[in-house]
């Protein structure tokens, strides 16, 4: 890379030059990485569409971990971690279910 960076600025212009092309092109292509891992993230069930279709018990979860736990923000999870939202909420149906014999209060999305 040190190479390529030594005969471009060789070839014409000052390194400084080189310097700038090179950060706008990374900035660029961070843009585009981010914009197309953002629509894979909301394809896969996560981003903040999603969190507006999550049940008050899964919301209740995300509240736990936002202000107990301080895991921070809540408002725009991966598909990841609200699948693990979604477990820890069925967890606590079953539980509930287990000791009471009824299902829980708040019906599941």
């Amino acid at each position: 890379m040190d190479a390529l960076k030594n005969i471009a600025g060789g070839l014409g212009g000052g390194e400084n030059q080189n310097q700038q092309g090179s950060s706008d092109s990374k900035q660029g292509g961070g843009d585009l990485l981010s914009n197309l891992g953002n629509k894979i993230n909301s394809a896969a069930g996560g981003g903040k569409e999603s969190e507006k279709n999550e049940d008050y018990l899964d919301k209740g979860v995300d509240l736990v971990q936002e202000k107990v736990l301080h895991q921070g923000p809540q408002d725009n999870e991966s598909a990841i971690e609200q699948a693990k939202d979604e477990q820890i909420s069925d967890f606590i149906r079953s539980q509930y279910k287990s000791k009471t014999g009824s299902d829980f209060p708040i019906p599941d999305k």
